[in-house]
């Protein structure tokens, strides 16, 4: 599929998608959503990790507020049932792991974007903003489900409400993301752990997502049962039968997601 508001490309099982318009700080327009939304499930099914990243010094600014021809008004909850929704779906149901690349700005619904991964990246000159009350909205693209789950509580009713930037290094301090990195390691470094999750066991990753996701409705004894299941699952399979021979060999495994 040929894109115009993103690129993808597929190498080494990393299946790389760059929002790509730079001149507008990388806002979502309702095609942007729709290609991520494809690009997304593309690289789920082509690839063994997907990579966001963006064009430029930003991220992604989050919604375009000009994405309407003529000024049209813009049914909100249309937009985030119809648009949003599918493209976040794909991000968080996606089969292999997923990694945000933040390179710069990422704010409103493209922080959320970011956050929606499952692991984050930000180069230390990065920032992430829940930016809705400046003009006079609510945390959306799911912000309000991730933010009180990564963050806590309190630091998710401050971002929120005052909707102040936070750097990359306080939002690695917080738990929001994974990691901050200098300026001048971030495109080495995120390269690097995508490829060490492409050579990984990627089916044992997906048990794990599913397993780790559905922590937050389960009480204790579900849980031991589902990660007994998933476990059962993951002794059965070529990864781990080559993980416990590369291991007595003293040999690095050659995992291949089944």
């Amino acid at each position: 599929m040929s894109y115009e508001t993103i690129t993808y490309a597929l190498n080494d099982g990393i299946a790389l998608i760059t929002l790509n318009r730079a001149d507008k700080m990388n806002a979502l327009t309702t095609q942007m959503r729709a290609e991520i939304t494809q690009a997304v499930t593309q690289g789920g099914e082509e690839g063994r990790v997907v990579v966001l990243t963006g064009a430029g010094r930003a991220f992604c600014s989050g919604q375009d507020l000009g994405d309407r021809a003529g000024g049209a008004a813009i049914d909100l909850e249309q937009t985030l049932d119809e648009e949003y929704a599918p493209m976040l779906r794909a991000i968080v149901n996606c089969p292999v792991p997923t990694i945000a690349a933040v390179n710069g700005a990422a704010a409103g619904a493209g922080a959320n974007l970011a956050l929606a991964t499952d692991v984050v990246f930000a180069s230390e000159s990065a920032y992430f903003m829940q930016a809705f009350t400046r003009i006079g909205l609510i945390p959306d693209a799911g912000g309000t489900y991730v933010l009180p789950r990564q963050m806590g509580m309190a630091k998710a009713m401050g971002a929120a409400l005052f909707a102040d930037k936070i750097t990359a290094q306080q939002a690695d301090d917080w738990g929001m993301i994974w990691q901050a990195v200098p300026d001048a390691e971030f495109d080495a470094h995120w390269r690097a752990k995508a490829a060490q999750l492409a050579a990984g066991p990627t089916a044992a990753y997906a048990e794990a997502k599913r397993a780790i996701r559905a922590s937050w409705d389960n009480g204790f004894e579900d849980q031991l049962t589902l990660e007994a299941k998933a476990q059962g699952k993951c002794g059965k399979s070529h990864d781990f039968m080559e993980g416990v021979r590369a291991f007595t060999e003293k040999r690095a495994p050659k995992f291949e997601g089944r």
